[in-house]
């Protein structure tokens, strides 16, 4: 069946190239359209709890948009005249940055942050530094006592030592155009540089924009990564068409990938590059073997190149096939967890690798059919002969009298990895954002931020009544602040802030500073005489950060020092336990909103999906296997490549403090593949070797030279471009590449070494079955493998 498609695939050869042609110049024009972004909206896992309390209230209580600017006075303090005019023009000017909410910005100059003082006259609430800054003086010394004297202001927008001010910006909705805020928030705090103040900025527009910024850097990493594998495909192969036709197929698949992306109305992901060079890797891995099965076919077969592309599509199909079904099958189960990113990804990533069956098994074939049977080499250095020495340790190794050890190592470095793999991190597995390097300017500034106040990334709980005026009940207020001191004692959470600590100081103020009414009273109305006199002069968009206007809902805003995973998970965990054991009556604490909820959500899916997810994987390994040999020991045997291969880079992770999240995630599941790809190359030629006449030792040693030698090419070839990667200015990329290259690194040995000994060692039935006796070859083959293995 396979050699009549490869007889009709060579006769209509010109025909199909030419349709292969017109399609891809289609497709390319599209992926030329292609808009490279992130939206924010496809991070978040869709019907998550809370991420449905964040999109409920985020424009009240706080987006997970939100923009933080630090100013910070190296000696003395922020009550200067100076100082605080270039606080009052920040924020007035971050209301014309595209996307903003202008009433979700929150510093010492914003008309929300009021002090309620009473004396004689009566009681008065005024803003604190609104609309004009105190003059020098007498002026701004009475705004440094009410700022003291202010729960709402002193240690979150002011920091404690009084050497740094807090500027807040929350932005509409998901869809923020991320370079455009960058500039433009870069713009406004350059106007206001003042000698001896630091600014820092934070938050997910800016790092995101930060992301957008390297974007440049990262297609120059990429294409210097691409001429670096053609340079060592080029040392290797010595020819002109081992080295372009494997590049050209990578290129070919990109173009058809991102080409249908766009046509779906999908956006390219900066930070999913990564996963689309290791796609592309694939790609290039099989055409390499293409071309190294037309190489044998015509230089020791003898046969003409139309025949030797025949014989290589027949030959390779069926290996070619289940590595991009397994491929396949691993990015695809991504798409069973809910979180828009990776369902795209997954999308695009089984059409990208579906491409490979064209632009590698089909299309390198077909354009080698064309190909003068080669004379000579282009490159007069040849590495041949370290490749063979190499390959023939590879065969002492499999054929060698302490064969049986290699399974065995093998075992204890499973074992080993497994167990140490336990250690790695679900959500980000340090402080700053993993994307950036810790030295960077964002995590410079995330560090300096947090040095100064009580944290950088903010989670909020909703208090929700089941009716209006549900938060003027004292028991409700009670309940809140026992929660806030509970929240306040877990290392975890620098500071927490809600109405329930503006009520006892607007209580004092009204008892002329009496301290013994520093407390919640217990009556309602006199609640509610405390929240009117809050509001006096106030807008609704004033006080929403706090309650709603209909005094029914209000928000418990906790200050966390990073976004680890530990710390999130910790965190939620207990004041899950707290709220379970101490209900209110007629009042709901639904966690949870701001960026922190949001990471919590996140983690919560990835942890929930993690283990279903490997488990999925290894069975499409399995089916794959079952469904092309026949025979239920084959999922079992190309079983142990995958697992050594996740174990050992999983391990790593652990150890090198790479958390698994929605960014390393896709790398993973890709991961469960690309363990497995080098396999079926070798013991399919093994095969083929045994089916040709061939004896077991014989057929191992002519497997390693032909395949074996294809996959140490490529496994060398892409180990060392993805090592570029390191120079990346993303520190995410940096790490993926280490990924990449360590797997890369562990499948090509496993391929080359394990895998020949377990089929010497156990030999099972699905390989040495298809050897073929009484053609008189296999002994003098044995005797030359022997030989060449050293024995």
């Amino acid at each position: 069946m396979l050699q009549r498609i490869a007889t009709l695939i060579i006769r209509f050869r010109l025909a199909l190239l030419l349709a292969m042609a017109a399609a891809s110049t289609v497709v390319a024009w599209f992926a030329t359209q292609i808009q490279v972004r992130t939206d924010l909206a496809d991070l978040l896992p869709r019907d998550h709890a809370y991420v449905a309390v964040d999109r409920a209230f985020r424009t009240s209580f706080g987006s997970a948009n939100m923009v933080s600017v630090m100013l910070e006075v190296r000696d003395g303090t922020i009550f200067r005249a100076d100082v605080l005019r270039a606080v009052q023009g920040i924020t007035r000017e971050l209301e014309y940055v595209k996307g903003v909410n202008p009433f979700q910005i929150n510093s010492l100059a914003a008309r929300k942050m009021v002090e309620v003082r009473a004396d004689d006259k009566g009681i008065e609430t005024r803003p604190l530094m609104w609309p004009e800054v105190p003059e020098e003086g007498a002026g701004i010394e009475a705004l440094k006592r009410a700022v003291l004297s202010n729960p709402l202001v002193f240690g979150r927008y002011v920091s404690a030592d009084l050497g740094a001010a807090l500027i807040t910006a929350d932005f509409y909705g998901n869809a923020i155009d991320h370079q455009a805020v960058f500039a433009q928030v870069g713009a406004i705090l350059e106007r206001y540089t003042l000698p001896g103040v630091t600014v820092h900025v934070v938050g997910e527009p800016v790092l995101y924009g930060w992301v957008e910024a390297h974007l440049p850097e990262t297609i120059a990493v990429f294409a210097a990564t691409m001429l670096l594998t053609a340079f060592i495909l080029f040392v290797t192969s010595r020819s002109l068409r081992g080295t372009l036709l494997p590049l050209l197929a990578g290129l070919a698949s990109a173009v058809w990938a991102l080409g249908f992306a766009r046509m779906l109305g999908f956006s390219f992901d900066p930070l999913v590059v990564v996963v689309a060079f290791l796609i592309s890797a694939r790609s290039v891995s099989h055409s390499v073997q293409v071309v190294a099965h037309f190489d044998d076919r015509v230089l020791l077969d003898g046969l003409s190149p139309p025949d030797a592309a025949r014989s290589t599509i027949t030959d390779l199909f069926k290996p070619g096939t289940l590595g991009v079904l397994t491929d396949a099958g691993g990015i695809a189960i991504v798409a069973l967890t809910p979180i828009p990113l990776l369902e795209k990804v997954a999308i695009i990533g089984c059409i990208w690798v579906a491409t490979i069956l064209v632009t590698s098994v089909l299309l390198t074939p077909i354009l080698l059919s064309y190909v003068p049977t080669p004379v000579g080499h282009r490159l007069r250095a040849d590495v041949s002969p370290l490749l063979n020495r190499l390959l023939d340790g590879c065969a002492r190794l499999a054929l060698g009298r302490r064969r049986a050890w290699v399974p065995v190592v093998a075992a204890v470095i499973f074992a080993g990895s497994f167990a140490y793999s336990f250690h790695l991190s679900i959500g980000d597995a340090s402080a700053g954002s993993p994307i950036l390097w810790s030295d960077s300017p964002y995590n410079r500034a995330a560090a300096a931020i947090n040095a100064r106040f009580h944290g950088a990334d903010r989670m909020f709980i909703v208090v929700a009544g089941s009716e209006p005026d549900a938060i003027k009940r004292p028991e409700v207020l009670k309940a809140m602040r026992d929660l806030q001191r509970f929240m306040e004692a877990q290392p975890e959470i620098g500071a927490t802030v809600s109405i329930a600590d503006l009520i006892p100081a607007i209580n004092r103020t009204i008892h002329e500073g009496n301290p013994r009414y520093q407390d919640l009273p217990d009556d309602r109305l006199a609640i509610g005489e405390m929240l009117y006199f809050f509001g006096t002069g106030l807008d609704a968009s004033d006080t929403a950060l706090f309650f709603d206007a209909q005094y029914r809902n209000a928000s418990i805003t906790a200050f966390f020092t990073d976004r680890r995973g530990d710390t999130v998970a910790t965190a939620i965990g207990r004041i899950k336990r707290y709220l379970a054991e101490h209900p209110v009556p007629d009042v709901e604490f639904r966690l949870a909103g701001g960026v922190v909820g949001n990471t919590a959500a996140i983690n919560e899916i990835i942890l929930g999906d993690q283990i279903r997810s490997i488990a999925l994987a290894l069975l499409v390994v399995v089916a794959c296997c079952l469904l092309a040999y026949r025979d239920a020991g084959s999922g079992i045997v190309f079983m142990v490549p995958v697992l050594l291969s996740n174990t050992v880079t999983f391990c790593l992770m652990a150890a090198v403090g790479i958390g698994m999240n929605i960014n390393t995630l896709p790398v993973a599941a890709l991961g469960i593949g690309l363990g497995v790809d080098y396999a079926f190359y070798v013991v399919d030629r093994i095969r083929e070797e045994l089916a040709r006449g061939r004896g077991l030792n014989a057929a191992l040693h002519a497997a390693l030279r032909g395949s074996g030698r294809a996959v140490l090419i490529t496994g060398v070839t892409l180990c060392l471009s993805v090592f570029v990667w390191s120079a990346s200015s993303l520190k995410f990329q940096a790490e993926m590449g280490l990924l990449m290259g360590v797997w890369l690194l562990v499948s090509a040995t496993a391929a080359l070494v394990l895998m020949p000994a377990l089929v010497v060692v156990f030999k099972p039935a699905f390989v040495v079955g298809a050897r073929r006796s009484g053609n008189g070859r296999p002994a003098a083959d044995e005797a030359l493998a022997w030989k060449c293995a050293g024995e």
